[in-house]
């Protein structure tokens, strides 16, 4: 009987331990390619999304990538205007961000006294967005705006194009700090010798883009480090598309402060979709 019971014992335990391990496995293989949680840490998306919203972010509308590799699987759709992602900051990719985009690749786009123009068209504002600065004037150029040396400024912009998987662009000296970057990223080196840019150590008066890219903007517009002065967004750093709000609270209130922490739930928030 002691035998029998001590048998049924370690049977228990076993069965505990694989329903254990395979809910973990399933658990990461969701959160890997299917759903993960992401915190909004910055005031760039108010009032569409707040400091302090917690995320779920949809990883397999784009297709997720394999972890530790660039392969991506198939997702069933692809980034389009108005979606708000998550990505990687291309200058730092231990990071996530999360803004709006604005313009896919081939899209040209233009900013006129905050006015957004995507092909000509004036594109609408959305809902919550919002301007909190003084307007900078077009002919003032700011020395922190992409690309380098443009004349641009966050409220006067462009135009410029958003590159595209086989655009053919020419190199010079003019368009060296618009595409220098990519190019490096792309996987090639790229430097000037007087007048002519050298791409992996060979003149070049042309590149041909080898993947797409997207224009990301925050809808705290005047409060958001976006493309406007980092750049382009490459396809491969797009981790997903925001989902839900499934909690929220003040950041900014300590843990140590619990009764001052639960008050400041905002309970409104709550399964808020996001658009």
């Amino acid at each position: 009987m002691g035998k029998d019971k001590g048998k049924t014992g370690k049977k228990h335990s076993k069965e505990w331990f694989e329903a254990l391990l395979i809910a973990l496995v399933v658990a990461t293989i969701i959160r890997v390619f299917v759903i993960e949680s992401y915190r909004i840490p910055t005031s760039s998306m108010e009032n569409t999304l707040l400091a302090g919203d917690f995320l779920f972010v949809n990883k397999y509308v784009y297709g997720a990538k394999v972890p530790f590799t660039d392969i991506r699987l198939p997702g069933i759709d692809s980034v389009e205007r108005g979606d708000i992602v998550v990505f990687k900051f291309p200058k730092d990719r231990s990071l996530n961000y999360i803004k709006r985009c604005v313009a896919v690749s081939g899209d040209t786009l233009e900013i006129r006294d905050r006015a957004l123009f995507i092909n000509g068209k004036e594109a609408t504002v959305p809902e919550h967005a919002q301007f909190l600065a003084d307007l900078m004037p077009a002919g003032d150029p700011d020395r922190q705006v992409f690309p380098k040396f443009s004349g641009f400024n966050k409220d006067n912009y462009g135009p410029i194009r958003i590159p595209r998987k086989g655009d053919v662009v020419t190199l010079n000296k003019k368009s060296y700090y618009q595409y220098a970057s990519l190019i490096g990223e792309e996987g090639h080196s790229i430097s000037t010798a007087g007048d002519a840019i050298l791409i992996d150590g060979q003149p070049a008066d042309t590149y041909t883009i080898e993947q797409n890219y997207y224009f990301v903007m925050g809808d705290n517009r005047d409060n958001s480090l976006d493309s406007r002065f980092w750049g382009f967004l490459p396809e491969r750093d797009v981790v997903g598309q925001a989902l839900m709000v499934y909690w929220s609270w003040n950041p900014h209130i300590s843990l140590l402060h619990p009764v001052e922490k639960f008050s400041s739930i905002r309970w409104q928030r709550t399964g808020l979709m996001v658009h």
